[in-house]
């Protein structure tokens, strides 16, 4: 089970947030969701998991494509507003209450499962890829992108801490190395990845989870007193002397069960 503290703030952060999340430009109309739908190839008889699906959108873009999704959240607040905002639309979706860290479904339930910009708030990845793995039929496919550290440590606490501070639901981004050898010790094999760059607009980033001023400012402070090669990596920059923008590393993969 996930931890209970972090779990709490799971449910207090996106409880509160949920229509924010069905509404935010970077989860409703990222450049990641057709693309999705391209690397899956799926087909009019699979069965789809969407682990902590958050506002929906992967459920959403999958569903025409697909026999019946899952769509799962820990949140039940956000799962009913998603309910809502997709039950129009959207006939083949079923929403279930769920830890990532531990499923109620069956072995070999599923032929696809993916987790779309949501693992970095799971205190325990491992179990994560192992629930993953579990449920997912062999040959079965397991589409995972979110927020990736850098591979160099100062880096990767700098940017762990900078979410943390904006975000205390935030637990750790992984690097691409470490979930490769999660994937390894799963039997899941990487078919196809992708790392780019995402920026994000400051101030908007930080005001869909910021709940005070001096939280925002804490945030704001973190950035700029950080090294030059700290800004440099995340790309920060700067408009009349004010923060304007920062970058994420992204990494999309596409794994096989094997």
């Amino acid at each position: 089970m996930m931890n209970k503290d972090t779990k709490r703030k799971v449910i207090d952060q996106f409880g509160k947030n949920a229509q924010k999340y069905v509404t935010s430009e970077t989860h409703a109309k990222g450049k990641d969701l057709p693309i999705i739908v391209e690397w899956l190839n799926p087909k009019k008889s699979d069965v789809v998991l969407d682990i902590a699906t958050g506002g929906g959108h992967v459920a959403n873009v999958l569903s025409p494509y697909v026999k019946e999704v899952y769509a799962t959240d820990l949140t039940k607040n956000m799962l009913a507003n998603t309910r809502n905002h997709l039950s129009k639309s959207c006939d083949n979706i079923s929403y279930v209450i769920a830890d990532a860290e531990s499923l109620p479904f069956l072995d070999n339930s599923f032929d696809t499962v993916t987790c779309r910009i949501a693992p970095h708030h799971f205190p325990n990845p491992e179990a994560f890829i192992k629930e993953s793995a579990r449920v997912l039929k062999p040959g079965g496919s397991f589409l995972m992108i979110d927020n990736v550290s850098p591979d160099e440590q100062e880096l990767a606490m700098f940017m762990n801490k900078m979410e943390y501070l904006r975000d205390p639901s935030h637990h750790r981004c992984l690097s691409v190395n470490e979930w490769r050898a999660l994937f390894s010790r799963n039997n899941l094999t990487e078919k196809q990845s992708h790392l780019r760059k995402k920026i994000y607009t400051f101030p908007s980033w930080v005001e869909r989870t910021s709940e005070s001023d001096p939280q925002t400012h804490s945030v704001y402070k973190h950035i700029m007193n950080g090294q030059k090669k700290m800004q440099d990596y995340f790309n920060v920059t700067y408009e009349n002397n004010t923060l304007k923008t920062v970058s994420i590393d992204e990494w999309m993969t596409l794994c096989r069960k094997e």
